[in-house]
């Protein structure tokens, strides 16, 4: 079929309202767009009829997972691009945000839907990708559907997060002195700063709620000798971590379990980090999180929960996860403003007393994350498969210019079991934290 990208060009146009920004590459070999930018490329027209079928976010994830979509050029300029595109819409309009193929119902745009669907070839809706989330059982948030979602996001292979994330296996927002800085030192420094945040002393109790690969538990009882207990849904995490504290012979201090911080009896901790784990409880269940984490302190313990936040928006009820994060990355995670957050800890008990917004250094370590991938793409295919490597340099890149635009944050959240005493334990200036 000659000339399809300029045809797709053209229709892109006529249904967005303003020129594209990036070029396009069809199928047929054929180009059509400015000069220089990034390019769209469209290796199969089966990617059209994912568009077709699931309009917006869900067919453009489908398309590029399957690898019938491509950009070549800048990817981090091409995700900019189109969400700027996107994000305009969305500002100017009461319609949902990724939804522009929709109107093509109008009926001004039925030659333009008419043109698409000859483009289009047989419409017959293709099979998502494997990668893809599609069953779900039981309730939002129950205990095994919480745990069958860890495992999608992180029993991937302990192999291939060590590509990405490098010898740290810190799956959190590093903290930069400077951008030129190591990824390892970052991490290495965001993670003593929590310890000093919660004023870590030797023979404390800590509890690491979503521990991951172990670093935090490590990093607390190496550097500040206390004993750690951390917790995880996902196996293999848990493997791999006991086996990295055998190593270092510290499995005498610190113990990992694969458990719920709703399965904890054994109370109390004198301090509790949470570090990118509550972005998967659901608003559902927040109160829920906040009061278990309060009753598991000590009086005068202390909380640092480390956690995404969105922007509000003015309906809350109107709120929802992404398709591309829900059926691919985080299944059932759910997002929320810091100042719900704040509200929720407080709610449960907690006098909170220092907040910090961090999400520049998010942005700074997703394009190191990215930049690992890149470099041992093969590898990271092999691994796990060419789908799922792309869904996860789809995801950090356009996380990243979601932190660098201020659409969504990432939050240090100091808290304190304050006693009835009112004598909270916190400084008159330690947010020097040492």
């Amino acid at each position: 079929m000659a000339d399809a990208a300029g045809r797709l060009t053209k229709l892109a146009e006529e249904v967005l309202g303003t020129p594209l920004p990036v070029r396009i590459r069809a199928w047929d070999r054929s180009e059509s767009g400015p000069p220089g930018a990034p390019v769209l490329v469209i290796r199969h027209r089966r990617a059209l009829r994912r568009l077709l079928f699931k309009p917006g976010e869900l067919g453009l994830a489908r398309g590029w997972v399957a690898g019938d979509l491509d950009i070549e050029g800048d990817l981090y300029e091409a995700l900019d691009l189109l969400a700027g595109l996107l994000w305009e819409r969305a500002a100017t309009t009461k319609a949902p945000r990724a939804a522009a193929l929709r109107a093509l119902a109008r009926p001004e745009l039925r030659a333009a839907a008419r043109e698409l669907l000859a483009l289009a070839g047989a419409p017959v809706p293709p099979t998502p990708p494997a990668e893809e989330v599609r069953r779900r059982r039981g309730p939002l948030h129950t205990l095994r559907r919480d745990k069958e979602a860890i495992s999608h996001h992180y029993d991937v292979g302990n192999d291939f997060y060590a590509l990405v994330l490098g010898p740290s296996m810190v799956y959190s927002c590093a903290y930069w002195e400077s951008p030129t800085a190591s990824l390892e030192d970052a991490q290495r420094d965001k993670l003593d700063l929590i310890c000093r945040k919660l004023a870590l002393k030797e023979g404390q109790r800590l509890l690491d709620v979503g521990c991951g690969w172990g670093s935090m538990v490590l990093h607390a009882a190496r550097e500040y000798g206390v004993r750690a207990v951390g917790i995880t849904l996902s196996e293999e995490q848990a493997t791999f971590a006991r086996k990295r504290i055998a190593e270092a012979g510290l499995a005498d201090r610190i113990e990992i379990r694969v458990q719920d911080y709703r399965e904890i009896k054994d109370e109390p901790f004198d301090a509790i980090s949470s570090i990118g784990m509550a972005e998967h409880v659901g608003r559902a269940r927040y109160a829920e999180y906040a009061s278990a984490l309060y009753a598991l302190l000590r009086p005068g313990g202390r909380l640092l929960n480390h956690q995404i936040a969105r922007r509000p928006v003015a309906d809350e009820e109107t709120y929802r996860v992404d398709d591309f994060i829900d059926r691919y990355v985080f299944p059932d995670g759910e997002l929320a403003p810091v100042g719900r957050t704040v509200a929720q800890l407080e709610e449960a008990g907690f006098e909170v007393r220092d907040v910090e917004g961090i999400r520049e250094h998010y942005a700074l370590t997703l394009r190191q994350w990215v930049a690992n991938l890149e470099k041992h793409w093969d590898e990271a295919a092999r691994l796990t498969s060419p789908g799922r490597a792309r869904v996860w340099r789809l995801y950090m890149a356009a996380s990243a210019l979601s932190f660098e635009r201020n659409r969504i944050g990432v939050n240090q959240v100091l808290a304190v079991r304050t006693p009835d005493s009112g004598t909270s334990g916190v400084g008159l200036r330690e947010r020097r934290w040492g």
